[in-house]
C-alpha cells in the first residue's frame, strides 16, 4: 500500500539535569563542588530516502521522539547527549510545521532537514564556583526540547507521468509498458494511488485519473495533482472512444493550469488510447486534429504490439531529448 501523506507529533529530547556532587579527596574534608552539567537531547531530523513506501512503515506511529540527555554525573562528568530520532522519508517530501507553516523539501537522496532542536542540558554546581562562592549548591534543569506538529506529503519526482480521465487506460498501458502489475478494471477510479513502473531506466508513473474540477479539490483532484508537480514530462492519455477526444483533452489541460500555470509549459506527449474501438477514419481524424494541438502525438492499442512497442520507443526518445535540451538550457 503507497502512503502519500501522513501526520505526526514529534518531540525533540530533553536536556539532562546539572547535579549537585562534591569531590571526595582523602585527607581533605571539602574537595570542592564536582556535579557535571547535564547532556544536549536529541535532535529529530528528516531524511530523503529512495524508498517510495517507506510512509507505509509509519501508518501506524504517529509520535516521534528523540531520546533525552542524561543528567549531569559526579567528578565534573557531563551526562550522555541523547539520541537523535530520524525520520525517513521519500526524495520528493514536502514537511509542513502546521503550527508554524514552516516548509521543508527534500529533494535529493540524503538531503537532512533538522525539525527540531533539542534542549540544553542542565548546570551543575561545580559551574557556579567562584572566589566567592566555593562550596555552591546551585545548578540547573535541562531544557525542555522542541516539539511540533507536521504534515508530511510526498509529491512524486518521476521522469514520465501518465495523465487523463478516469478509465483513460492509464494503468494498462503502464502495465503493458513496464510489467508493473497495476489493478485494471472496465470502470473508473480503479486506480487511487500513483504507481510506478521502470522503463530502461526511466521511472514511469500512472497519476490517478483527474476529474472536472479537481484543482478546485473535487474528488481527490489536490491528491492526485500534487504527483504531477514534479514531473518531468506529461504523456496525456486520451481514449478515442470519448465523445470528443479534444474536449476531453482541454478539460484536463484546464485543470492542471489551474492547479498550478507551470503545469501548462511541461513537455507533453499525446497518447491516444483504445485505437481499437474506433474505425480508422475516426482514428485518422484525431490525429490530424490532435497534431494541430501538440505535434507530438501518436495512437495506441493494447491488443496491438506495434504501436506498444512504438508508443514505449516515443517515450524514450522524448525523455533523451528533453534531457538534452535541459543540459543544454543550463549551459547558456
Amino acid at each position: 500500500m503507497f502512503v502519500d501523506e501522513l501526520k505526526i507529533k514529534a518531540r525533540a529530547g530533553k536536556g539532562g539535569d546539572g547535579v549537585v556532587r562534591w569531590r571526595h579527596i582523602r585527607g581533605k574534608e571539602f574537595g570542592g563542588p564536582s556535579g557535571g552539567n547535564g547532556g544536549r537531547g536529541g535532535d529529530v531530523y528528516a531524511l530523503a530516502v529512495r524508498d517510495l513506501n517507506i510512509l507505509y512503515r509509519y501508518r501506524n506511529k504517529k509520535e516521534f521522539m528523540a531520546q533525552d540527555g542524561g543528567d549531569g554525573q559526579k567528578d565534573s562528568l557531563e551526562g550522555a547527549n541523547g539520541i537523535e530520532e530520524i525520520i525517513n522519508v521519500p526524495i520528493g517530501t514536502v514537511i509542513t510545521n502546521t503550527e508554524s507553516s514552516v516548509r521543508y523539501e527534500l529533494l535529493e537522496e540524503g538531503e537532512r532537514v533538522l525539525l527540531l532542536k533539542g534542549g540544553k542540558g542542565g548546570l551543575g554546581n561545580e559551574h557556579f564556583k567562584n572566589s566567592r562562592n566555593t562550596t555552591p549548591k546551585e545548578f540547573t534543569l535541562g531544557v525542555e526540547g522542541e516539539e511540533g506538529n507536521f504534515f508530511i506529503e510526498v509529491e512524486l519526482v518521476v521522469d514520465a507521468g501518465f495523465v487523463g480521465f478516469p478509465n483513460a487506460g492509464k494503468s494498462s498501458l503502464l502495465n503493458a509498458l513496464t510489467h508493473a502489475e497495476r489493478k485494471v478494471a472496465d470502470y473508473p477510479f480503479t486506480t487511487l494511488e500513483p504507481g510506478l513502473g521502470e522503463l530502461y531506466g526511466y521511472i514511469i508513473a500512472d497519476v490517478p485519473g483527474l476529474i472536472e474540477g479537481a484543482a478546485s479539490g473535487k474528488g481527490l483532484g489536490h491528491k492526485f495533482l500534487r504527483h504531477i508537480k514534479r514531473t518531468k514530462v506529461l504523456l496525456h492519455c486520451v481514449p478515442l472512444d470519448s465523445e470528443n477526444a479534444i474536449d476531453s483533452y482541454n478539460a484536463i489541460r484546464k485543470e492542471l493550469t489551474e492547479y498550478e500555470e507551470s503545469l501548462a509549459g511541461k513537455p507533453e506527449l499525446i497518447v491516444l488510447t483504445k485505437k481499437d474501438l474506433v474505425d480508422e477514419e475516426e482514428k485518422k481524424s484525431a490525429l490530424k486534429k490532435m497534431s494541430k494541438i501538440n505535434k507530438n502525438v501518436l495512437a495506441v492499442s493494447l491488443y496491438d504490439d506495434s504501436s506498444i512497442k512504438e508508443l514505449s520507443d516515443t517515450i524514450i526518445k522524448f525523455l533523451k531529448e528533453q534531457e538534452e535540451k535541459d543540459v543544454a538550457d543550463k549551459s547558456t
